[in-house]
């Protein structure tokens, strides 16, 4: 499950996370097990995030609350898709990572899951994610995948639901993500859901949120795959199509983590955050990234504070 926000945000997030891990390598990275820390315990904890900004600053807020609570942390930003991430975290590469828990059910444990609300997406978790893995409390914070369009296709087409695009996505060409392509939260469950099938798909890489926006903006491409906190949503008036028949499941922000690298301390600062954080605060923390260009680091910590997490 995910992003592609602006990348002058993207470049600002990968430049914070090469600083945090000196580059990559080392055991310590390889094996969340090994080195020491001091009052948080002997555990090293590696705190990953995917390749996109708004996952990396999830990543950041995890990692520093974890600092605050005396853990040692090693950071690995920007890994890649779920498709390969996931297996580090199974395998224990990783200790925890930000994951968005409907994603994580169709795309890495059980495709074939027809589960669309956080209560049924997290059941279905407990009961199949492998015996080396932990969900912990999702928060109410949602990020959620979409169809969306400008306001001038909107009503060229009379689109205001995914069920629209039927009639007319033949003459459309969709931009997004290349893994939007082969997910089911994607042009497959598109055409299995809706019965869509677009023109033309027009990948691209994860960093490449402005540029897909540029293309919407042009009318280079139609209908946009974006994320619902992201700015450019509000600030340009975009379309997100509904959804009526829930193709998009519940996207709640919820922490994987690798048990073996975890106490109950260490679980319980994860879980104070999913108390906290909600879509209104990840869409206004990304305003910040994206339009005010603040660092990862700085908008992580204004939030933890403000959340009371940092003491």
């Amino acid at each position: 499950m995910r992003g592609m926000y602006r990348a002058a945000a993207f470049g600002l997030i990968v430049t914070l996370s090469l600083t945090a891990c000196g580059g990559g390598g080392g055991d310590s990275e390889d094996n969340p097990l090994t080195g020491s820390s001091g009052e948080g315990g002997g555990k090293n904890i590696v705190v990953g995030s995917a390749n996109f900004p708004e996952n990396q600053l999830l990543g950041e807020i995890y990692a520093q609350a974890l600092e605050a609570k005396g853990f040692k942390v090693t950071r690995k930003f920007d890994i890649g898709a779920r498709e390969v991430y996931y297996d580090q975290v199974v395998k224990g590469g990783i200790s925890v990572m930000p994951e968005y828990n409907g994603a994580l059910l169709a795309v890495a444990v059980d495709p074939k899951s027809t589960a669309t609300n956080t209560e049924d997406i997290n059941a279905e978790l407990k009961q199949k994610l492998p015996s080396s893995v932990e969900m912990l409390n999702s928060s109410t914070a949602e990020d959620k995948d979409s169809v969306t369009v400008t306001p001038e296709i909107a009503a060229k087409y009379n689109l205001k639901s995914l069920a629209d695009l039927k009639a007319v996505a033949g003459k459309m060409t969709i931009g997004g993500s290349s893994e939007f392509k082969t997910r089911t939260q994607g042009l497959v469950g598109l055409k299995s859901v809706y019965g869509v099938e677009f023109k033309k798909f027009q990948p691209l890489d994860a960093g490449a949120q402005s540029t897909l926006l540029e293309l919407l903006k042009k009318d280079t491409v139609q209908a946009a795959n974006l994320y619902t906190t992201d700015p450019a949503i509000v600030e340009d008036k975009l379309v997100v199509l509904e959804d009526p028949k829930n193709l998009f499941s519940s996207q709640n922000v919820t922490p994987l983590i690798y048990k073996e690298a975890f106490d109950d301390k260490s679980k319980a600062a994860l879980n104070a955050i999913s108390a906290k954080l909600t879509t209104e605060d990840l869409l206004e923390m990304m305003k910040k990234l994206v339009n005010d260009k603040e660092d990862a680091d700085t908008v992580a910590k204004d939030w933890l504070t403000q959340a009371g997490l940092l003491s």
